[in-house]
């Protein structure tokens, strides 16, 4: 089967993968009263008197925006926000599925940073929680980093945090079966955008000490005048040796390659030069930055990707909704790194020891407990920092 034309088919026969259900029964005078005028009058004055009981008279405990400005949808880069529409349903059909959480789309035609957030902000009245979704580096950073100063209700952006912590959760694990530890480790992360630079906060959090971030041009280096501002923020914190060079530099006699980048840009060559039992997660999509085969010709030990007809496929379905589903369920306020960390163990606590392989160190999507295990967990720690209000 050719995928894209199947999936292309199937979009125009289901017009759209998500529609909105009534809760409320419709069907006589008596229950029009109830749940339109004028019964409705009650419920809108007690959420006059206090805002909180939004979230108990309203859908808005369980409803999560899903916005996107079009600028870096999948792979295919600035396509606008019509264009982004068809990713931003299959987000929400994502969350209903695996997390039932309710989202809805909502594609904004505009790249400029203080127009999106004031528009997220004058919206965000309606919802329990917000995910941007697929905008472009570095206006994704300002985005999420000026809603989180003015909104009261968790702002997540899952391009960044989702795949951190899908990639965190598979190091716990790989690093588990290779007997290393994360405070020895060297990791090298190729692609410095907003998934690059997210990732390499997380792991730093949880315990990386020696980290180097390269991009299109080489190695990140503290100084580099041609670097934006969350690149050189990076660089204050990584790579203190100086390293100065291509990629193929900064692989050598590393533990852990994880690339969010470009396809085909890693060589056998280059796995080999790494240390020994390496992990490669190469996430670039559709062709990952060096195929499996060929990493482990070069000596890889764990190898993941981000498609599915790989072992250990790397994929944000993992986290985002059980996450949301913690953060609604007690009334988060932030999804905090405390929050995002415990959902990556979570994650990997779901592969056993017995169960634990080089070709198995992460659940599979359809696994049924992911969703309840991360909530769970996420609750948690958002009780133990403070962020949860129930």
């Amino acid at each position: 089967m050719d995928i894209r034309k199947e999936s292309l088919k199937k979009h125009y026969d289901w017009n759209g993968k998500i529609e909105v259900i009534s809760r409320a029964p419709i069907t006589n005078s008596e229950e029009l009263s109830l749940a339109y005028t004028p019964g409705v009058a009650e419920p809108c004055l007690e959420i006059q008197k206090n805002y909180d009981l939004s979230f108990k008279l309203t859908r808005r405990n369980n409803l999560v925006a899903v916005i996107t400005d079009g600028t870096a949808v999948l792979g295919l880069g600035d396509i606008g926000p019509e264009a982004g529409m068809p990713v931003m349903e299959g987000k929400c059909a994502l969350f209903k599925e695996f997390g039932n959480v309710d989202a809805f789309p909502l594609c904004i035609r505009s790249k400029d940073v203080d127009e999106i957030v004031r528009t997220i902000y004058l919206i965000s009245g309606s919802f329990g929680g917000i995910n941007l979704e697929d905008i472009a580096a570095p206006r994704c950073f300002e985005i999420e980093k000026k809603l989180k100063e003015i909104c009261d209700i968790p702002v997540f952006h899952d391009d960044q945090h989702g795949t951190a912590v899908v990639v965190a959760a598979a190091l716990v694990n790989a690093l588990k079966l290779v007997k290393k530890d994360i405070g020895d480790i060297k990791v090298v992360i190729n692609g410095a955008g907003s998934a690059g630079i997210a990732i390499g906060k997380l792991i730093m959090k949880m315990g990386v000490q020696h980290l180097t971030i390269c991009d299109s041009v080489g190695i990140i280096c503290e100084g580099d005048s041609r670097l934006n501002s969350a690149k050189a923020e990076m660089a204050k914190v990584t790579n203190r040796e100086h390293l100065k060079g291509s990629l193929a530099d900064a692989m050598v006699g590393t533990d852990v390659f994880i690339g969010v980048s470009a396809p085909n840009i890693v060589s056998k060559e280059m796995v080999t030069s790494m240390n020994k039992d390496a992990i490669v997660f190469a996430m670039s999509n559709p062709t990952p930055e060096i195929m499996p085969d060929l990493a482990k010709e070069g000596g890889a030990r764990v190898i993941g990707t981000g498609r599915s007809d790989f072992p250990n496929q790397i994929n944000n379905v993992l986290c985002f909704p059980g996450i949301f589903r913690g953060a609604l369920d007690c009334r988060a306020r932030e999804i905090n790194d405390e929050m995002k960390i415990a959902a990556a163990y979570a994650i990997a606590s779901l592969v056993s020891d017995d169960e634990l392989t080089e070709e198995y160190v992460l659940p599979h999507a359809f696994d049924k407990r992911i969703g309840q295990t991360v909530a769970k967990a996420v609750m948690q720690a958002a009780r133990d920092t403070g962020s949860a209000r129930l």
